[in-house]
């Protein structure tokens, strides 16, 4: 028997890259239109980070709210559980998330300024929105197999740290252990495939860590 050091990330592999890509693409094709929505609701978003108004920080963490509960289902329990068997138990954690997010982050500020972690959240954030996406063709694989905010929980959880990043207020941090436990998983399976995408994942989570000093309140 082998010594457990030997293994790599690769034995733990449940599925193939070819069975793991085919389960997105299919994904995609039962939701399609919804990514034009989620787009525009990325967009929507961004634009509240820049013009903020007296609602939209409780739109923002509604519409987060609503695409973690429904990934949950919809991605995690629907799908991805057929070929990962603990997919059914990561469920709860999204709708966790959602719950989360709910409650704490209604009462969050989320808005964007130059200082402190804002611009790297920000980064991360357009990067999740419109360049993730694009990493399908990339890698040489077809544009219906394209993760996308909202759709897939990559993206979105790339995206919810970015957001987080830029947020004020007490219990912020809360709302990133989901989405940074998430892409530490997801790096882990990632990288077992090989997949260019496995450094997005982590560097999300590098990023989310750094220390940057907060902003001074008068």
């Amino acid at each position: 028997m082998p010594e457990w050091w030997t293994y790599s990330t690769e034995d733990f592999l449940l599925f193939s890259p070819r069975t793991y890509w085919r389960l997105i693409e299919r994904h995609n094709e039962a939701l399609w239109p919804a990514h034009v929505l989620m787009i525009l609701l990325g967009a929507a978003i961004l634009l509240w980070l820049v013009r903020p108004r007296p609602w939209t920080h409780r739109a923002i963490a509604g519409i987060l709210s609503v695409l973690w509960a429904w990934l949950a289902w919809s991605f995690l329990w629907e799908r991805y559980a057929t070929i990962h068997w603990a997919a059914s138990y990561v469920a709860p954690l999204f709708a966790l998330q959602a719950v989360l997010l709910a409650l704490i982050g209604s009462r969050l500020r989320w808005s964007f300024s130059w200082v402190g972690r804002a611009p790297l959240g920000l980064a991360l954030f357009l990067y999740a929105l419109a360049v993730h996406p694009l990493a399908a063709l990339l890698a040489g694989r077809p544009l219906r197999g394209a993760e996308v905010f909202g759709i897939t929980p990559d993206p979105t959880a790339i995206a919810t740290i970015g957001l987080v990043m830029m947020t004020e207020g007490r219990w912020s941090w809360l709302l990133l252990a989901v989405p940074l436990a998430w892409c530490l998983a997801g790096w882990a399976t990632l990288h077992g495939m090989g997949v260019g995408e496995q450094w997005a994942l982590l560097g999300a989570v590098l990023l989310a860590l750094v220390p940057v000093p907060r902003r001074r309140t008068a």
